[in-house]
């Protein structure tokens, strides 16, 4: 080793090597690349040894001493103002990229420095919760990954039965929709008429970023079990006509809300479409993961209100009311999905209803409430049907009464239907809902009476 290298980590040995501040500042200013991996190592390991009280002190060092010097950025304002040139432009452009995100470049260079980055801003994530501060760090972390995990850099991999061992044994802990309960389990899940297709990143060793599993069925399955049962016959590949994908996993969460998960969905329909020509469906069975909460909460939720939900839950009042012994439609409602298996004839309508209303009219922000009708609707899929007591595992009662969606894939469709999400917000229902949707939209605004009648008969 060079003994300029000898010399910088016996000084980082000492009492200032541990000052993150002095490292970080370090950092930034040198040159030399060897220097900065040295650097770049220390930090990474002295921040390995962190409790979480010590990470939230890094966090906001962090937030306080690497950011956009305001005099500087208004300098560059007035120089660009004063004269747009390339050269003003540049420097305004550097100006307002905080030192952070340099940082956390030259931080990369370090051993294991990306798969170090995105644990870090896993804890990171956590902080931000209590501290919103610190979201300025996130946004910079979050600008990185959109680069550094864009679909160039990833690789798409089908995953089967001989793939090797380690590999195996990720899906099985990062499978966090419908637990894999051990290697009989991953086994039916991989058999001949079962895919898995995971993407890979050149920086993470053997761990997944986000993988998929699909089955191939005969006809668009409305439940799960079938899908999971360990001891399903295993359907002749070329019997099957429809693709469905029934688990879509994040492995990492400090890769949270970087959006390759699309890219995901429409290769893997590329790859089936090509080596599966007969395939004319492609579809989800897919969970309503915040339904359940949504609902309980309905007193203070400022979408899903009483009032809604009571107009929602009209048409089906006297069967609510009779099942529940209750005299509240509302109230029945919710003292029968205390124990929904049990009254699966009297709830399967209005959870089919206010399901429909849920995904497709309650929103946070500018998108929809549920994550999972978020991430297929921005994707091009349309809703195109709603299934209750289609997940009767304790998990999916729990969650979600038992109810599950089904989104297609239908390719032509994608761009458009894309497009007008992001431009409008519009979400797209199969021909099939459309009657219900509208019914549960009118219901939503409060056009009752006359207004609803209006709105079915214009179906």
């Amino acid at each position: 080793m060079p003994e300029f290298l000898t010399s910088l980590l016996r000084s980082l040995r000492g009492a200032r090597g541990t000052d993150m501040r002095l490292l970080c500042r370090q950092l930034l200013s040198q040159r030399g690349e060897a220097s900065q991996t040295v650097l770049a190592q220390r930090i990474l390991e002295h921040y390995g040894e962190m409790d979480s009280d010590q990470q939230l002190a890094f966090f906001q060092m962090l937030a306080d001493d690497f950011s956009p010097d305001d005099h500087v950025i208004q300098r560059a304002v007035a120089d660009y103002s004063r004269e747009a040139t390339p050269a003003t432009m540049a420097a305004l452009f550097a100006a307002v990229e905080p030192p952070r995100q340099e940082l956390f470049r030259r931080i990369n260079t370090g051993p294991a420095g990306t798969e170090k980055l995105v644990t870090m801003r896993d804890h990171l994530l956590r902080c931000v919760r209590k501290h919103p501060v610190l979201g300025v760090i996130d946004a910079d972390l979050k600008h990185l990954f959109r680069s550094w995990f864009n679909r160039g850099f990833l690789r798409l991999e089908r995953i089967g039965w001989h793939t090797s061992a380690l590999r195996l044994e990720k899906l099985i802990d990062y499978e966090s929709v419908h637990e894999i309960h051990g290697w009989p389990d991953l086994r039916r899940r991989l058999e001949a008429d079962r895919r898995c297709f995971a993407f890979f990143h050149p920086s993470l060793s053997d761990a997944p970023v986000i993988f998929v599993e699909v089955a191939l069925t005969r006809g668009l399955p409305r439940h799960l079990e079938p899908l999971l049962d360990i001891s399903a016959p295993v359907l002749p590949v070329e019997e099957a006509d429809t693709a469905i994908f029934y688990s879509i996993n994040n492995c990492l969460d400090g890769l949270r809300g970087i959006p390759f998960g699309n890219f995901l969905v429409k290769h893997v329909v590329e790859e089936l479409g090509a080596e599966l020509p007969r395939l004319k469906s492609y579809s989800t069975l897919s969970p309503l993961p915040q339904f359940a909460r949504t609902l309980r909460a309905h007193d203070d939720h400022h979408e899903f209100t009483r009032e809604r939900l009571s107009r929602l839950l009209h048409d089906f009042a006297s069967e609510l009311t009779r099942e529940a012994g209750e005299h509240d439609p509302v109230d029945a409602f919710l003292h029968l999905l205390k124990t929904p298996a049990e009254h699966q004839q009297a709830l399967s309508a209005p959870l089919r209803r206010v399901a429909i209303a849920y995904l497709t009219l309650c929103r946070a922000g500018d998108k929809p409430y549920d994550p999972v009708a978020w991430f297929h609707f921005s994707n091009g899929a349309r809703l195109e049907a709603i299934n209750p007591f289609a997940n009767l595992r304790a998990y999916g009662l729990r969650d979600s009464f038992g109810v599950m969606a089904n989104y297609r894939y239908v390719p032509e469709e994608l761009e458009e239907n894309h497009e007008e999400f992001v431009r409008t917000g519009h979400t797209r229902v199969s021909s099939g809902l459309l009657h219900e949707q509208r019914l549960a939209a009118s219901l939503w605004k409060g056009e009752t009476g006359k207004h609803a009648k209006r709105s079915q008969s214009a179906d």
